[in-house]
């Protein structure tokens, strides 16, 4: 099963029929046919957003489960499958910049599935594991994977499978949010951040400067400071934000040592990528010193892993996020680092017109802080960063 671009023609779904029988005898013996229960076709493929500090996120993925009822469990009756055979090895941090894996297809009667169980290979005495990652410049360490695994991650969803049509899916992971550390054990959980999406033809792309596509750049798509789409750019400088569905974003640059780069009112619209810049004319975020923002995450007196993020006021009161990271398993401890310079925003402007960006002075260094622990979110600040500072917030939930 080969990796391929994300712009890709879509197989026609095959309508699966019964045959028809009818019952003889005399003319007065009605003829009578088998009900025939419309059916769709299934794709699913598999994509992700950046990783913090890997260079590699392996999982071999067996199959995928399928079930109309969100609360369905694992021995229940109706469950469907796509067996990815054969078993595939997915390095995570490949399927960006629009790069999908398919996963495979299969048909099902028409109708809503709510759930889908992700279901891994564990790993055992062989190399390469089948699920692993590696850290930045370090070696391959396993990646330990939920006890409840044999039934398969479980993941929400909303699709609609419509009689005689394809029901084009995407699971989107998310590795950043996903790779756990556990303390100074040497271990990395898997603790999965996946949203399953419509493989929308429609999204953003457009270059960064070549000289920040180092791994510690990010690029996302953004609505009210929540980010819904991210990737890293290629060596090249060129990034793909897609699937994204039609509506409007704030598109958010991140790099190291870098004032961070907001465009906002970028449009999106059905089956077609807005361009936002080129390689003759990139993207390019201000030198900047950094400060970082550090503390733990506790749950009920206890460290627990959790997302935490810093978002920024703009002008006009939009909100966007400008780092994100997960807390450590064991420890609970956290690091952001952050530009000690004001973001610099500008318009979206269509071609062949150029946005034209200056230092959002409103913004400052002012800095929210925020965590979420289950459907809890708490936030701290406004504070200041400052060049080579240290903030400490503790979240306690």
């Amino acid at each position: 099963m080969k990796t391929s671009p994300w712009l890709v023609a879509l197989p026609t779904a095959a309508l699966l029929l019964g045959g028809c029988g009818g019952g003889g005898g005399d003319a007065g013996t009605p003829i009578t046919t088998p009900s025939v229960t419309p059916t769709g076709t299934l794709a699913l493929s598999l994509t992700d957003a950046p990783a913090c500090g890997f260079d590699h996120v392996y999982v071999t993925v067996q199959k995928v489960r399928v079930h109309a009822s969100a609360t369905a469990q694992d021995g229940d009756a109706g469950w469907t499958e796509i067996n990815v055979g054969p078993t595939q090895r997915f390095d995570l941090l490949a399927l960006r910049n629009g790069v999908l894996a398919s996963l495979g297809q299969v048909p099902l009667p028409a109708g809503r599935y709510t759930q889908l169980r992700l279901v891994l290979a564990e790993n055992g005495g062989a190399t390469p594991l089948a699920n692993a990652v590696v850290p930045s410049g370090g070696a391959e360490v396993a990646l330990t994977t939920p006890s409840g695994q044999q039934s398969g991650l479980k993941l929400d969803a909303n699709i609609d499978v419509v009689a005689n049509q394809l029901a084009d899916f995407v699971i989107d992971f998310d590795a950043c949010k996903s790779v756990v550390t556990a303390g100074n054990s040497g271990q990395y959980l898997l603790k999965p951040v996946v949203s399953v999406v419509p493989n929308l033809l429609s999204g953003v792309s457009g270059h960064v400067d070549a000289s920040i596509a180092n791994g510690g750049t990010t690029i996302s798509l953004q609505q009210g400071g929540v980010v819904l789409k991210a990737t890293s750019p290629e060596a090249s400088g060129r990034f793909v934000l897609a699937p994204a569905a039609p509506g409007n974003y704030d598109l958010v640059v991140k790099a190291t040592a870098r004032a961070g780069m907001v465009l906002t009112g970028v449009p999106v619209v059905a089956s077609t990528v807005t361009v936002v810049s080129n390689a003759a004319a990139p993207l390019t975020p201000a030198p900047a010193l950094e400060g970082q923002a550090i503390g733990s995450v506790m749950a009920a007196g206890a460290a627990t892993a959790a997302p935490v993020w810093a978002t920024q006021q703009l002008a006009g009161g939009r909100v966007v996020t400008m780092a994100e990271t997960l807390s450590d398993a064991i420890t609970g401890a956290y690091t952001l680092r952050l530009p000690a310079a004001p973001p610099w925003v500008a318009a979206y402007v269509a071609a062949p017109g150029s946005p034209v960006f200056a230092a959002d002075a409103s913004a400052g260094l002012q800095y929210t802080l925020n965590a979420r622990v289950s459907d809890t979110t708490k936030m701290s600040g406004p504070f200041a960063v400052t060049a080579g500072g240290t903030l400490t917030t503790n979240f306690s939930f």
